[in-house]
């Protein structure tokens, strides 16, 4: 009626403003098909605590994120400080218009010091906002779609070397052509698995040793000169950045970090000091899609390959995994995983189904998933204007 009397057109939509005016949480257990997923030390995860987070706009446009952390004693977070970490979060988010990433980041990073896997599952959720006001899948708006699809790795839970072997062999014969051992426990049982492990694959198959920084620097180098011989990655042998540079100036395998490049400082630092030849950068532990891809670019920039992927999650997880990786140019793309294929819960529709080794970014605007409401069940946070 305004517009009308103001003389102007009273059939033009006036639309509401793109401010942030809701975010809420859900809580949905993620069983895994195999019953259980072991990794160096002893720990192991039989059922994931996944958080899913939404966005709402005063314009009524919803993006979702998801975090889930791998138990509480692989990184600094636990799935119980998401949604903690939501609630001191999501007050100094209200207002802010998701659109304007850097700005959001900065009140996050202003509003609660460190946390950065708290952070994740809003700026995943601002992206999917961002693809659905300009229509666009979030790979384009992160650089574009580079080849037909995305190569993805299985990650082999830590069993007997014969468990672990026959397993490579079922999960090859499913069409993948990359395998994350998982070792970091005894050195010589480490050292038949990864014996076992390669003796099932092609020469064209990658095999990566992960011990997630379950060796000391002594064992680390008793198993990197034993396999010498073989074709295989080593990836994050010891606890410390020093320890594993000094493994790393030691073997001619083919190095890869994970868990000591936390941020684009760290980064730069094991480029000058040579530390590795692959990185893995997992969109929690650096903070969301945002921080991520600042580092996807920077790493392309000086030439280092990648595993893009994140500590565990499900359909929403490996949605913006597949973007991610899909808009990274393929000779930087080394590789990343499909986590809804682990789980028994689809939390989503939409999301990318692994097909022959590989998966497929959604061509949908945003993230190209929408959560399933009988599956997500009831919200358990959520803070409003």
């Amino acid at each position: 009626m305004a517009d009308h009397a103001a003389g102007g057109n009273p059939s033009r939509k006036v639309e509401r403003p793109m401010k942030i005016t809701r975010i809420f949480a859900h809580r949905v257990q993620l069983p895994l098909h195999e019953g259980s997923y072991q990794w160096s030390g002893g720990k192991a995860v039989s059922v994931f605590d996944s958080t899913i987070i939404g966005v709402e706009t005063a314009c009524g446009c919803v993006g979702h994120g998801e975090v889930c952390p791998l138990g509480p004693s692989y990184l600094p977070a636990y799935s119980a400080g998401v949604r903690a970490g939501l609630q001191e979060l999501a007050p100094h988010l209200m207002g802010a218009d998701p659109r304007e990433l850097g700005k959001v980041n900065q009140r996050m990073d202003a509003a609660l010091k460190g946390h950065p896997y708290v952070k994740s599952g809003i700026d995943m959720a601002c992206w999917d906002i961002v693809g659905q006001a300009t229509g666009l899948p979030v790979c384009t708006l992160l650089g574009g779609r580079f080849g037909d699809s995305v190569r993805l790795y299985r990650a082999i839970s830590q069993l007997s070397a014969q468990e672990m072997a026959a397993n490579v062999s079922r999960y090859r014969d499913q069409g993948y052509t990359r395998f994350q051992l998982k070792v970091g426990g005894d050195p010589d049982e480490d050292i038949d698995r990864i014996r076992q492990a390669r003796a099932c694959l092609r020469p064209t198959d990658r095999l990566v040793a992960d011990a997630n920084t379950g060796w000391t620097q002594h064992e680390a180098m008793r198993v990197v000169r034993a396999v010498r011989d073989l074709d295989v990655y080593i990836e994050q042998p010891c606890l410390t950045y020093d320890e594993c540079l000094a493994v790393r100036r030691q073997t001619d395998h083919p190095f890869v970090l994970d868990e000591n490049i936390d941020s684009l400082n760290m980064l730069l630092r094991a480029k000058a000091d040579w530390a590795m030849d692959v990185v893995n950068l997992k969109i929690s532990k650096l903070g969301g899609l945002t921080r991520t891809a600042q580092a996807r670019d920077l790493c392309v920039s000086m030439g280092i390959a990648m595993t893009l992927e994140d500590s565990w999650g499900g359909d929403i997880t490996t949605a913006a995994i597949a973007h991610l990786a899909h808009s990274t140019p393929e000779e930087f793309r080394f590789t990343s995983t499909d986590f809804n294929s682990y789980v028994t819960v689809s939390n989503a529709s939409g999301a990318p189904q692994r097909d022959n080794g590989g998966m497929r970014a959604s061509t949908e605007p945003g993230l190209g998933i929408k959560p399933r409401a009988e599956v997500i069940g009831p919200r358990v946070l959520e803070v409003t204007q």
